[in-house]
């Protein structure tokens, strides 16, 4: 229950830097495809910033060297394609409906709830689940 409550603490901080860089991104730049911009620079973020959170703090993840860290972030990220596809299609298809930045933010929170539950089964199970993943 408790790494429950921190992986959750730690999706809605990785959260809010994902929507706070979309949100800057969108006031200083209008031009074409600024929204599908400000989203991928958000996922951005979000991605190193939440594999820095659950390495350290869900799954006591040490690397071994810069060339592990970097394979290891490299199953990380490639786990999150599907639940990406998921926060983007949730976000579009709020903003296709409502039109509203707040209605397309909303989009972007439920998305990204729904896409980190699933991450989290996919890196227990896959990512950081092999004992040469933690630097022994």
């Amino acid at each position: 229950m408790r790494l429950a409550l921190i992986y959750a603490l730690l999706a809605a901080l990785a959260t809010l830097a994902n929507i706070a860089t979309q949100d800057v991104f969108l006031r200083v730049y209008q031009g074409a495809h600024a929204i599908a911009l400000s989203i991928l620079a958000g996922t951005l973020l979000g991605l190193v910033l939440k594999y820095a959170l659950d390495k350290r703090f869900i799954f006591a993840f040490q690397a071994k060297d810069l060339a592990h860290d970097s394979r290891v972030f490299l199953l990380y990220a490639a786990m999150g394609g599907f639940t990406t596809l998921l926060f983007w299609g949730t976000e579009l298809l709020f903003q296709a409906l409502f039109a509203t930045r707040e209605m397309r933010y909303l989009g972007a929170v439920i998305g990204l709830a729904a896409g980190y539950w699933l991450k989290f089964i996919l890196d227990r199970r896959f990512v950081f689940r092999l004992s040469e993943n933690h630097g022994t």
